[in-house]
This record gives structure tokens, C-alpha cells and sequence, in this order.
């Protein structure tokens, strides 16, 4: 972190998803910053005061928001999935009951500030070559999306009817040390020679770096305008996935290449089965989104892709 984002007078903090990927950062960052942190977790947390609970198994005990200032909401369950039938019911237990139990402990807890991570895919994604925004009106993406979203307005409801701050975090696809999933893969892949050379289909994809997540959340504990807001999250700045390409591989000190897998290639694949034309839409296709709301409020983003190495991945 370039500077403290300190939160002023609010010391007591419980975050759910403290062993995620954002939220191992989080923890990593308010321990530094000298803050007294409450866990939520399926398991102890090392120099961390640690409630050991199962989302899926246990109910939050009464006692977890006591004496708590903030809370931020990290956790949640995500998989990215071209079928998600028969696991409705995790989404919407992990996405939207725990969110609501939560604000519950939290009303009657008098909780000051509520700060939620929910995902861009609760605005669903771009149309008409325009980058979604939080008032685009898509429909959110998938069962993941829509439980988030379902969330989302739990969130702002629980705020208009009490007196607790509460702010909502869209971030982007995150990126960043031991960050998992199709980034991972594809660094692997490029990295021992297996991964396609991208075709430049124009394509545009919206990231962020993980500490500009965790920077996003403290700078909205600590803005007062940011009261019952919705906010995208990403590094400012659009990368087709060719660029994601050619920038791992800089990354991996491997020459650039001036040719590539021609893009007709790809839809012929596609047509092979509905798993293939999912995966290959999801490497080629449009997920682009506009921080610009968030950056009017004043958070500059630190980070972008070019400056990352390989430990980034």
C-alpha cells in the first residue's frame, strides 16, 4: 500500500472470507495497519481472533458482531460454471441468507458500516459495445450473478431502514500473488509452451489487481458519500485477450510472437460441443466495465497489468 488508509476512530473489524484470495490480502494489509481483527471461518487463523463457523453447516453465533465497528462482507460462493443446476441452493444460502443474518447481528448490533463484495456479475455484462456501468439494466450473469445481486439489495435495504453505513464493491476479475482459476491457468500453459497464441478479436476485459481490491474497501469505510452506493471496481483500463496474452508472456521473459491460432479456428471448435463454445466465449468474449463512478468519488486504482511479474499470477 503507497499510503494509509487508516480508518479513523472504527478499530473493531469482522470480515468474512478471511481465508479467500482477497481476503488473505485483507488480513495481510489491516494487520499492518494495526487494526483489531474478528474472523468469520471454517478454520483458526493464525494471530487473527478467529469464530469458527461453517456457512454451510453452522449458524453465526449471536455474539460474533459484538463490539464491532465494520464489517466487511467477503465471503461468497463462485464457481465458474456453464451448468449450475443442483447448487442453487449453496449460492443461495452462502450469497443471500448469510448476507441477511449478517446485516441482521449486524443492525442489532449497531454495526456503524457495512461493506459488501459482490461481483460485476451482478450487473450482468456489456451490451452494445458500451462498458456495463452500475445503472446498465442487464440482467445479472448466471445463478452467481443473480443471488449477488439478490444480496445486493438486501444490503441497501438494511441500510435505508437503519442507521449503519453501507457500501457495495463490484470488482472486476482479480488478479494478483496466488490468485487461482483461468488467469493461473493460462500463465502455467504460456509458461510451459502448451497455450494457444490469442487471436486480436477486439475482444474487451476489465481487471483488478488484489490490493487495489483491498484499497477499494478501505477508501470506502472511510468516505462518507459513499453511503448506500454501488461500486465497479477495476484498474481503469480495458485489455483484449490478446493483450493478456502478450503481456504474460513479456511477463515470463519469452518473446513476443506475430502470429497467432486464426480466429475461425475457435468457432470451428465451438461448434464440438455447448462446454467448448462456453470456454471459448469466456476466453474471447466481452466482460468490460466502467470504474468511472468509483474514481469520481476519488480512489485512484495503483495497479494495472503491464507492471506485474510472474509471482502476480
Amino acid at each position: 500500500m503507497q499510503r494509509s488508509l487508516r480508518i479513523k476512530k472504527l478499530k473493531n473489524i469482522l470480515v468474512t472470507g478471511a481465508t479467500g484470495f482477497v481476503g488473505q490480502h485483507f488480513i495481510k494489509c489491516f494487520k499492518l495497519e494495526g487494526y483489531n481483527i474478528r474472523a468469520v471461518s471454517r478454520k483458526l487463523i493464525p494471530g487473527v481472533e478467529t469464530i469458527i463457523c461453517d456457512f454451510l453447516k453452522d449458524d453465526i453465533p449471536d455474539n460474533a458482531l459484538k463490539d464491532i465497528d465494520i464489517v466487511f462482507h467477503l465471503a461468497g460462493y463462485a464457481h465458474d460454471l456453464k451448468s449450475e443446476s443442483g447448487i442453487e441452493q449453496t449460492y443461495q444460502k452462502i450469497n443471500v441468507d448469510i448476507t441477511a443474518k449478517l446485516l441482521s447481528l449486524s443492525v442489532k448490533n449497531n454495526v456503524k458500516k457495512f461493506i459488501f463484495v459482490s461481483s460485476v456479475k451482478a450487473g450482468g455484462v456489456s451490451r452494445q459495445g458500451k462498458c456495463a456501468t452500475e445503472k446498465s439494466l442487464s440482467e445479472p450473469d448466471g445463478v452467481y450473478g443473480k443471488t449477488k445481486r439478490e444480496a445486493e439489495l438486501k444490503v441497501l435495504e438494511a441500510g435505508r431502514k437503519s442507521d449503519m453505513h453501507v457500501s457495495i464493491l463490484r470488482p472486476a476479475l482479480i488478479y494478483g500473488p496466488k490468485v487461482k482459476g483461468n488467469l493461473q491457468l493460462m500463465m502455467q500453459g504460456i509458461k510451459k509452451g502448451w497455450f494457444p497464441p490469442l487471436p486480436e478479436t477486439g475482444n474487451r476485459r476489465s481487471m483488478i489487481h488484489v490490493d487495489d481490491v483491498v484499497r477499494a474497501l478501505l477508501f470506502l469505510a472511510n468516505n462518507k458519500k459513499s453511503n448506500g452506493e454501488v461500486f465497479i471496481a477495476t484498474d481503469g483500463r480495458v485489455y483484449s485477450s490478446r493483450n493478456i496474452y502478450e503481456i504474460m508472456r513479456c511477463v515470463l521473459g519469452k518473446p513476443p510472437l506475430n502470429w497467432s491460432i486464426p480466429k475461425y479456428l475457435f468457432s470451428v471448435i465451438a461448434l464440438i460441443s455447448a462446454n467448448l463454445r462456453y470456454k471459448i466465449d469466456k476466453l474471447l468474449g466481452d466482460e468490460c466495465y466502467s470504474s468511472e463512478k468509483l474514481q469520481s468519488f476519488g480512489f485512484e486504482p495503483q495497479k494495472e497489468l503491464k507492471q506485474m511479474n510472474e509471482t502476480d499470477f
